[in-house]
């Protein structure tokens, strides 16, 4: 029975260790813009080394979340990395950057860490796919207002874009997340606030070059402004996916909603 039994433990240990196949790197890199080192999640494929070039999904997080977030909370993204046979890059975006460089400390510079020295530096370390057909970019919150936001701006890096639960309108929150410390009070930089909401970059876009999937829960204090942009890239023929289902800003629905965002960039990955 003893030798029965230590079998049998084996074998629960080796099946819980293949579970996943995908490797997760904890990386460090320099951003010359901040002058300092940057953890990041790297996920790499079952496979990787077989010698293949692979797409990139860079996957941000929300205010007062770090770089380990994702894979912490939501370990299916492993499993996805796998199916999909993609490249998951989790960056670190401070507490809340909200991925601008900021105009009041030059200290935040996460527009030119994440879709600059981040992008140029994975695709030296890893086999990518180097070019926007390869490349996806979405996040949950502030990492969803975060990955639109770059994506409509350096259109030239990403071919792809998401938001779950997105804070794709800041105006109306000019006390919250410290976006004040970040770009200085709303009613005295009314322009900048505008010039960094994503609701007000869309002029940026032009229909069918970014591929674009918007998600967010009918319960969600983000409900209202993710309807609004929804609206907005409607009027301005940008074709978009856009979807709402019963759930609020939790991660309950985040676990739920980042199938749906791969499989869709998935899909335009594989496009002929």
């Amino acid at each position: 029975m003893k030798k029965w039994g230590f079998l049998i433990g084996i074998f629960a240990f080796l099946s819980a260790e293949s579970v996943f196949a995908a490797k997760v790197d904890t990386v460090l890199n320099y951003s010359a813009a901040m002058k300092k080192n940057i953890k990041a999640v790297v996920i790499t494929p079952e496979g990787y080394s077989e010698g293949k070039t692979y797409p990139t999904v860079y996957l941000l997080h929300g205010a007062g979340d770090a770089y380990s977030g994702w894979v912490n909370k939501v370990p299916s993204i492993k499993e996805y990395a796998d199916h999909y046979q993609m490249i998951i890059v989790c960056p670190d975006g401070n507490v809340t950057s909200w991925y601008f460089d900021s105009p009041e400390d030059p200290a935040w510079k996460y527009e030119t860490y994440v879709a600059t020295e981040l992008v140029n530096w994975v695709d030296q370390k890893y086999k990518t796919i180097k070019d926007r057909k390869g490349r996806a970019i979405t996040g949950l919150s502030m990492g969803g207002h975060g990955a639109l936001y770059l994506a409509f701006k350096h259109q030239d890096i990403f071919g792809a874009a998401g938001s779950m639960s997105g804070g794709v309108d800041i105006k109306p929150f000019p006390l919250n997340w410290d976006i004040a410390k970040r770009l200085g009070p709303e009613d005295k930089y009314p322009e900048r606030w505008k010039a960094n909401s994503v609701i007000d970059l869309t002029y940026l876009l032009v229909p069918n070059k970014l591929a674009l999937t918007i998600d967010c829960g009918s319960e969600d204090f983000f409900y209202n402004v993710n309807i609004k942009l929804h609206e907005k890239l409607q009027y301005n023929n940008i074709p978009h996916d856009f979807t709402i289902r019963p759930g609020s800003h939790n991660w309950d629905y985040w676990k739920n909603a980042i199938g749906f965002q791969l499989m869709f960039f998935n899909n335009q990955f594989t496009k002929k």
